[in-house]
């Protein structure tokens, strides 16, 4: 049986089952594409209460858009599960598993293992599996493809393997999974071009390149071009501060140039599942090779320091208050990543808080989008957000401005908090500001 025009006839038809592994802010945008594409879906993950909630269309996520789990149940395409059998019923298994750093700061790739032995149980003939998690060059073709072998299935006859990396950018208006363009690279030409028409379903622009190895660097590029241009301006912040110079002034005025500047503004770290990590995926891929990637490095050091700075800064404002951190009262607005969206993952908020409460400071959070928090792989801060009143900004000794939601509301953080330790510069668009602003 020529497996390959087989699974092409069904793409070509939409009558290709899709499968996606993996149900979180990459999994979800992925399953409502191909469900609104019009083919038959399947969500899988292994948290049962994800299942759930999707199957009884409920959110659990206030990203990619509310509503979708009742959009998804009511569309007669879509079903979730757990069941790894259920995976038989797919014609093609998109991997969309974390890929986190383990301990040493070194690829940890224990879900996409997992994962990918968990198809291999339940794959047959005539499948395309695709792996979208981010990771270095080389997973694809050493890590995946092995494990779906041992199966008896050779690629590029019996099975087809890819890799399409994620580009989602949760809380951006105006982008979606269907509108941001999709690069392809299979393991061979047969598998780039089942993966590249899968795609085309449901995505309006799909790039091939020429292997999977290819677009998985690609991903790694983005992710460390940003993580070495934040790096930049942070370390640029640090220097103007000590020179008594406005950082964001000095932003303003460089981005009026209208070629060879990009902007990018100062934080008080870096979050989200990409920057904080992929290029450390690099860096460790390129040890292997031989080569040390200083520059990566010396960007995630840079980047990984600035919660620290923040909490220098308070400690300094304290002083000058004749006031110590010890035992007092400090409020973090913004718990996310990045504001508008409900996304802790990796948040510098997070490591914020834990070296407030490390220093014996009384610590509580306000953030509109996460009532409370969950255990992490790494953290269980235990907290819940506390409502924002003018009241309560008073009382407390110090704010934090960690995330600039547009849902605060920043004249009244102005009128009534005391000290604000400001790392968005969100109080520079405030016109009366009553308390001292530090900059962090």
């Amino acid at each position: 049986m020529d497996h390959h025009a087989e699974l092409l006839g069904k793409i070509d038809r939409r009558e290709a089952c899709v499968a996606v592994l993996g149900l979180g802010y990459v999994g979800l945008p992925l399953v409502r594409a191909f469900a609104r594409a019009g083919l038959p879906t399947i969500g899988f993950d292994i948290d049962q209460n994800k299942i759930d909630a999707l199957n009884a269309g409920r959110d659990y996520l206030q990203h990619p858009a509310p509503g979708l789990a009742k959009e998804l149940l009511c569309s007669g395409r879509f079903g979730a599960t757990s069941d790894p059998k259920d995976l038989t019923h797919a014609d093609a298994l998109l991997v969309c598993v974390p890929t986190p750093l383990d301990d040493n700061r070194e690829p940890d790739l224990s879900y996409v293992e997992r994962t990918i032995d968990t198809i291999a149980s339940v794959l047959t003939p005539g499948r395309l599996v695709i792996l979208e998690s981010t990771t270095y060059p080389g997973t694809t073709r050493d890590i995946v493809l092995p494990r779906l072998e041992r199966a008896n299935l050779r690629c590029g006859r019996d099975v087809f393997v890819a890799f399409s990396p994620e580009r989602e950018d949760p809380g951006s208006p105006g982008r979606s999974t269907r509108s941001i363009p999709k690069l392809v690279g299979g393991i061979d030409d047969a598998s780039t071009q089942l993966a590249t028409a899968l795609y085309r379903t449901a995505i309006e622009t799909v790039v091939p390149v020429s292997c999977a190895e290819v677009a998985e660097a690609a991903k790694l590029l983005e992710n460390v071009y940003r993580s070495v241009n934040i790096a930049l301006v942070n370390e640029m912040k640090l220097i103007l501060e000590k020179l008594g110079i406005d950082p964001l002034e000095v932003i303003d005025a460089a981005a009026t140039k209208p070629f060879g500047f990009q902007r990018f503004d100062p934080g008080p770290g870096l979050g989200g599942h990409c920057i904080p990590i992929d290029p450390y995926y690099l860096a460790w891929r390129a040890r292997q090779a031989g080569i040390d990637a200083r520059f990566i490095e010396l960007a995630g050091e840079i980047n990984c320091a600035m919660p620290a700075h923040v909490v220098a800064r308070l400690e300094e404002a304290l002083r000058q208050r004749a006031s110590t951190i010890d035992n007092a009262d400090v409020l973090v607005l913004g718990l996310a990543y990045k504001k508008n969206i409900d996304d802790v993952r990796e948040s510098p908020s997070a490591e914020i808080i834990r070296l407030l409460k490390g220093a014996n400071a009384r610590v509580a959070y306000s953030d509109p989008h996460i009532a409370k928090t969950h255990p992490g792989r790494r953290t269980d801060l235990a907290m819940q957000s506390v409502e924002l009143t003018p009241e309560r900004l008073a009382r407390a000794d110090a704010v934090i401005i960690a995330t600039d939601h547009d849902a605060f509301d920043w004249d009244m953080v102005a009128a009534h908090a005391r000290l604000i330790v400001d790392t968005r510069g969100k109080m520079r668009t405030v016109a009366d500001v009553r308390g001292e602003v530090v900059s962090a």
